[in-house]
């Protein structure tokens, strides 16, 4: 595990809406197999440096460290609405081209999956995907609030955004984690699977999806998401 200091070096994107404007490029409707593998180093210098840092030090003891540091939950407890007041607290000053609040962010994109006739649960879950950007406002780096979730403790997929960068990664070098199941079993279902951490893992937003269940008539009793079965 990387325990060096933070530092403002570690922050290549000029703001986080950089990292969102290369997901809306890269998952652009209508692009071929091989354009939507294409991803230039040179035509996205900050883009690659930003994955470049998470895949170096988004190790498995990491995401251990700060799950155990964060979902001890003995920070601060706040509801929903109070969780996106103090993520309104994120100004990014870098970014002139927009004078939208993260509320604004969340409810367009909430609103937006109930035109689209979506599930309840659905909806909720627009509201709160951006919740954990506040991972920002306690001091962690870019490269450890956003980017690609993938699982740790195991071989990386090439399918992962710059995987050559993963051989910088501690975790590159040790044997166990390098097989296709490294210290899982097959079929152990995913709530056993550790995640790199960062604002959409599994475990981030099971904890937030718990706190909608039955807490108001507006929101879901129940929240049971449908994955595609998984080796893992």
């Amino acid at each position: 595990m990387d325990t060096r200091p933070y530092t403002p070096q570690q922050d290549p994107l000029s703001n986080l809406e950089q990292w969102d404007e290369f997901l809306a490029g890269r998952y652009t409707q209508g692009k071929s197999e091989s354009e939507f593998r294409q991803y230039d180093a040179k035509a996205n210098p900050g883009v690659a440096e930003f994955y470049r840092l998470n895949h170096q030090y988004q190790t498995h003891e990491y995401g251990l460290a700060k799950g155990k540091d964060y979902f001890g939950l003995k920070r601060e407890k706040k509801s929903i609405w109070e969780a996106a007041e103090y993520l309104n607290t994120l100004v990014d000053d870098s970014d002139p081209d927009t004078d939208l609040t993260q509320i604004e962010h969340l409810l367009q994109t909430s609103e937006a999956i109930r035109r689209d006739g979506h599930p309840r649960w659905m909806v909720a879950v627009g509201f709160v995907h951006d919740l954990g950007k506040v991972l920002c406002l306690y001091g962690e780096p870019q490269w450890g609030v956003v980017g690609d979730t993938f699982p740790t403790g195991c071989a990386y997929s090439d399918t992962i955004v710059f995987p050559e960068y993963f051989q910088a990664n501690p975790d590159h070098a040790n044997p166990r984690y390098q097989t296709q199941f490294g210290i899982y079993e097959p079929n152990c279902g995913l709530d056993n699977v550790h995640m790199s951490f960062g604002r959409m893992t599994i475990s981030v937003m099971s904890r937030i999806a718990k706190c909608f269940s039955g807490s108001a008539s507006s929101t879901p009793t129940t929240f049971t998401p449908k994955v595609t079965p998984s080796p893992i």
